[in-house]
């Protein structure tokens, strides 16, 4: 090799050519430089001809001069394999990091419970839960972006390539040309023989699909029958809701009003979820204002006590103003309306159904108790309802 033909400075691990040879153009059979078009006179072949002035690209190519492509610079992973293998190691290593953060992200996920922590010390769970969540996913993400753009910048090829523009169809040559570039491409990444950093990319890509598949677990448990059921059943007291205290239909005034829960709900294993399903509210109504009940409902009150489920049919709010002189119940959120004489029938809102009704009577006390759950599902209509 000549004295010209050597690299003429090294800075910052990268080797600069001055002579022309380092620059690179890649093209096909239908490439032409702008350098040849200015020795054309400025027209390209598949151009159409111009007759008479000169095209305003034509004395633009006369006037000025292509300054090509500057000289190619080397890195020094191009020349020197240690250092080639040096960047290959930071890459893996890169990608390691990811793999590290997504499994810190599933430990933390799993480990970290703040449902089960006692009350003072769940927001300490969530606040460490959440801190540990975001670094696993933020290093996983990071990680694989920087080896990626590391791997891109350092090892994979950069050679500078011009090429003329050409119609939106390409021929048959450059078709084949563009596929062979591709396939050349790939094989200039080097994943065949980059063994190293192929096995880490696996490896941190494999698992990264975790990060948005393990947080679905936090939509909950399938509800199984829970949508359908409540916690009351054949009976159970209804029970003065906030007080707690049990009720005995001599005691309840005609137009009285009170809201409900089933005996015992504090000792389930979910007592707030129990009690959102189950508040219920008991009116009493004259006998006569009882005439438009439907027949497979006769006997479902205790002389003209009813009760009904609080939950509205619409979005789940609290159904708890009752109009004394129309006897309807109003949702204050939606203003949907039913009308208790008719079982609880929807005459104004958006709320689709009635109200469930929780069918009573008396124990040897005098007490109001259930005699069934709800005869329907409460609340708003759900996919597996039918």
């Amino acid at each position: 090799m000549s004295e010209h033909d050597e690299p003429s400075s090294v800075d910052d691990g990268r080797i600069h050519d001055d002579d022309s040879a380092g620059r690179t153009s890649v093209g096909s059979a239908n490439d032409t430089s702008n350098a040849d078009l200015q020795a054309a006179g400025g027209h390209d072949d598949e151009a159409p001809a111009e007759t008479g002035r000169h095209s305003a690209g034509t004395e633009l190519a006369t006037r000025f001069v292509d300054p090509g492509l500057p000289a190619h610079t080397y890195r020094r992973s191009d020349i020197d394999e240690k250092a080639a293998k040096r960047r290959e190691r930071e890459v893996a290593t890169l990608f390691g990091l990811s793999t590290l953060g997504t499994l810190l992200f599933i430990v933390a996920y799993f480990a970290i419970k703040p449902q089960s922590s006692p009350g003072p010390d769940v927001l300490g769970d969530v606040s460490l839960s959440t801190k540990l969540l975001g670094l696993g996913m933020g290093l996983a993400l990071f990680c694989v972006g920087a080896g990626a753009i590391h791997w891109a910048k350092t090892l994979m090829p950069d050679d500078e390539i011009a090429a003329v523009r050409k119609p939106m169809r390409s021929s048959d040559e450059d078709r084949a040309a563009a596929v062979a570039a591709m396939k050349e491409g790939a094989a200039g990444a080097g994943l065949g023989r980059r063994k190293l950093i192929r096995n880490s990319l696996l490896g941190a890509m494999a698992p990264m699909g975790l990060l948005a598949i393990i947080p679905l677990r936090d939509l909950g448990p399938l509800p199984g029958n829970s949508l359908n059921e409540t916690a009351w059943s054949a009976g159970k007291r209804l029970m003065s809701d906030p007080a707690g205290r049990p009720i005995k239909a001599s005691e309840v005034p005609i137009g009285g009003v009170i809201h409900v829960l089933p005996e015992g709900i504090e000792d389930l294993p979910n007592p707030l979820n129990e009690a959102a399903k189950a508040t219920a509210i008991v009116i009493r109504l004259a006998p006569r204002d009882l005439r438009d009940q439907q027949p497979d409902r006769k006997g479902w009150d205790v002389s003209g006590i009813v009760c009904y489920s609080k939950v509205c049919t619409h979005v789940g709010c609290p159904v708890g103003l009752y109009e004394h002189e129309t006897h309807h119940l109003l949702c204050p959120c939606h203003q949907s309306t039913f009308d208790v004489p008719r079982n609880c029938a929807v005459i104004f809102g958006p709320a689709a159904r009635p109200l469930p009704q929780l069918k009573l009577t008396t124990d040897d006390e005098g007490y109001l108790v259930a005699a069934q759950d709800f005869d329907e599902p409460v609340g708003p209509s759900f996919w597996e309802r039918g």
